[in-house]
C-alpha cells in the first residue's frame, strides 16, 4: 500500500509542473502593453512651462542692466583745527548727527583773546590819532588864512616904516648942516636900512603864509594817512577776532562725526585731523561694465536693493556716467603700449541718484554693497 501512494504523489508532482510550463508559455505568447499616454503629456507640460518661464525671464530682464560692483557714497569731509591749543569742551560723541552751524569742540581760548585785546587797543589809540588830525585840519583851514592876513598887513606896517625912515633921511640931508648933527644923520640911514630889511622880511612872509592851500593839503594828507593807520588797526583786529573764532569748531553741514581723534584735555595742533562728518545726502556708485553701457543714458530708472536690509527696497534714477573707467583714474594706470596686451573688459562708475525709499531712522552707511538694476530702453 505505501509504494502505491508514492506513486500516485509523484504523477501529481509532475501533473502540476507540466500545468505551470503551460501556463508560462501562454503568458509569453500574449503580446507587451505600450506605455500609456499620460507620461508623455506631463513630460510635454513641463517644457512648456520651463520655455514660457525661461522667455517671461527673458522679456522682463532685456531691458534691465544689473551689477553686484555698487556701493554707497556721500561726502565725508575731515574737520581739521585752526588753531593750536587745549581742547577745553567735547560736545559730541562717535557717529552722533549733528547739524549746520552745531559746536562741536572748544580749544583754549585764551591765547587768541589776549590778542585780539591788544588788536582794539592799537585800533583805539589809531582812531584816537586820526581825531587828532581832524582836528589839526580844521584848525589849520582857519589858522592859515589868518597868517597870511597877518603877514600882509606886517608887509604894509614896513612899507609904512621904510617910507617914514626914507622921509626922515632925506629931510636931515636937506637941512644945513649946521643945523644938524653927524649923529641923527647915522640914526636916520640905520633907521633907513632896518626899515628896508624889516619889508624884505615882511615880505618874505607874506610868501610863505601864501600858501594855504599847500598848506591844509599836507594837513590832509596826515589825516589820510592816520585813517590808514585806522584801517589797518581794524585789520589787525578781524584777524585776531577770526582766530579767536577758529577755538570754536563747528558743524559745516548736517551730518554724522565719525572717527573721532580728539579727547577733552588733548593738545590739539593747528591741522591735524579731529573727527569726519559723513553727510546724510547718499547716492549710489555702480561700477557696470563697458559692455552694459550700450543703451544706459542719465535719467534711466533705477531700483536698488541692500545687501543689509533685504526688505529696504530703493528707486532712483542715472545720474551720470564717468567720462572714464575705473583704471583711468587709478594710481597706477595700466599703460597698455608697453609688453604684452590682455583685453579686459573695463569697468566705469555710474552715478545713482536715491529718488525715494530711504528711512530716516535707518540712514545709510557709506561702503554698504547694494545691487542696482538699471531699466533702459
Amino acid at each position: 500500500m505505501e509504494p502505491m501512494t508514492h506513486s500516485n504523489d509523484t504523477s501529481g508532482s509532475n501533473d502540476k509542473t507540466h500545468q505551470d510550463h503551460d501556463e508560462g508559455q501562454q503568458e509569453q505568447e500574449q503580446p507587451r502593453k505600450r506605455p500609456g499616454k499620460k507620461p508623455l503629456i506631463i513630460l510635454g507640460v513641463v517644457v512648456v512651462v520651463m520655455i514660457i518661464v525661461a522667455l517671461f525671464f527673458w522679456l522682463s530682464t532685456r531691458n534691465e542692466e544689473t551689477t553686484d560692483d555698487a556701493f554707497t557714497e556721500g561726502n565725508a569731509v575731515t574737520i581739521a583745527a585752526k588753531t593750536s591749543g587745549y581742547a577745553v569742551k567735547l560736545l559730541v560723541n562717535d557717529n552722533q548727527r549733528v547739524k549746520k552751524g552745531d559746536l562741536l569742540l572748544v580749544i583754549d581760548p585764551r591765547d587768541t583773546q589776549a590778542q585780539r585785546d591788544q588788536a582794539k587797543a592799537q585800533l583805539g589809540l589809531a582812531q584816537a590819532q586820526l581825531h587828532q588830525a581832524e582836528a589839526q585840519l580844521a584848525l589849520a583851514k582857519v589858522e592859515y588864512p589868518a597868517q597870511r592876513d597877518q603877514a600882509l598887513a606886517q608887509q604894509a606896517q614896513a612899507e609904512a616904516n621904510l617910507l617914514n625912515a626914507q622921509s626922515d633921511y632925506r629931510r636931515l640931508r636937506g637941512v644945513d648942516p649946521r643945523a644938524t648933527s653927524q649923529r641923527n644923520i647915522d640914526t636916520a640911514s640905520a633907521q633907513l636900512r632896518s626899515a628896508q630889511a624889516q619889508l624884505q622880511s615882511a615880505k618874505a612872509q607874506v610868501e610863505v603864509a601864501s600858501q594855504v592851500a599847500l598848506q591844509i593839503r599836507q594837513q590832509e594828507t596826515n589825516v589820510e594817512a592816520r585813517r590808514r593807520q585806522v584801517e589797518q588797526a581794524q585789520a589787525q583786529l578781524n584777524v585776531a577776532e577770526l582766530n579767536l573764532s577758529y577755538s570754536e569748531v563747528r558743524a559745516p553741514y548736517d551730518g554724522f562725526v565719525t572717527k573721532r581723534n580728539v579727547q577733552p584735555g588733548s593738545l590739539v595742533q593747528a591741522g591735524s585731523a579731529l573727527f569726519s562728518l559723513v553727510s546724510p545726502d547718499i547716492w549710489i556708485t555702480a561700477n557696470f561694465k563697458e559692455s552694459q553701457l550700450e543703451r544706459m543714458k542719465p535719467g534711466d530708472r533705477v531700483t536698488i536693493s541692500v545687501d543689509a536690509w533685504p526688505d529696504m527696497e530703493l528707486e532712483g534714477h542715472v545720474d551720470s556716467i564717468q567720462m572714464g573707467s575705473g583704471s583711468r583714474f587709478s594710481t597706477f594706470p595700466a599703460e597698455n603700449a608697453t609688453g604684452n596686451f590682455v583685453k579686459i573688459v573695463q569697468r566705469v562708475p555710474v552715478k545713482i541718484v536715491i529718488d525715494k525709499g530711504l528711512d530716516p531712522d535707518r540712514p545709510l552707511p557709506l561702503g554698504l554693497s547694494v545691487v542696482p538694476k538699471v531699466t533702459v530702453e
